[in-house]
């Protein structure tokens, strides 16, 4: 585990050890996968359907796929336990702190190529009038 300095890392935007990209940590989804596994786990009908799924998944990991078996099979884990989207509700004050976040992250990572950057570093809020570049 390596230091996230930002004030609320279960949701945060820090770059990786080397500096070559960013991380993105969103803890509210893994909670919400597990929390979902673990209610199809609490019916023998969904703990039967669940196993038969991820033993399915785990014999494919070990062997050669097929383009799209993988992602058939997680769909059908994520289906035997009635996981929904890979979502996270995020307020707008969140929202800034995570831009504020991914700026300082594609400043550090376009060191080398900050042209390539200029384009889609977030330099507007909505309503505000347009700042030089």
């Amino acid at each position: 585990m390596s230091t996230n300095p930002s004030r609320e890392p279960g949701l945060s935007i820090r770059l990786d050890t080397g500096w070559f990209a960013g991380l993105l940590r969103a803890d509210q989804i893994r909670r919400d996968t597990l929390t979902s596994l673990a209610v199809a786990w609490g019916t023998e009908e969904g703990r039967d359907d669940l196993v038969l799924q991820l033993d399915a998944l785990a014999e494919a990991m070990s062997s050669a796929r097929g383009d799209g078996e993988l992602d058939h099979l997680l769909d059908a884990v994520e289906g035997a336990a009635g996981m929904d989207d890979a979502e996270v509700t995020v307020d707008l004050g969140r929202l800034l702190r995570l831009r504020a976040e991914l700026d300082a992250a594609i400043t550090v990572l376009a060191r080398f190529n900050p042209a390539a950057a200029r384009p889609v570093l977030l330099s507007k809020v909505p309503g505000q009038p347009e700042r030089a570049a």
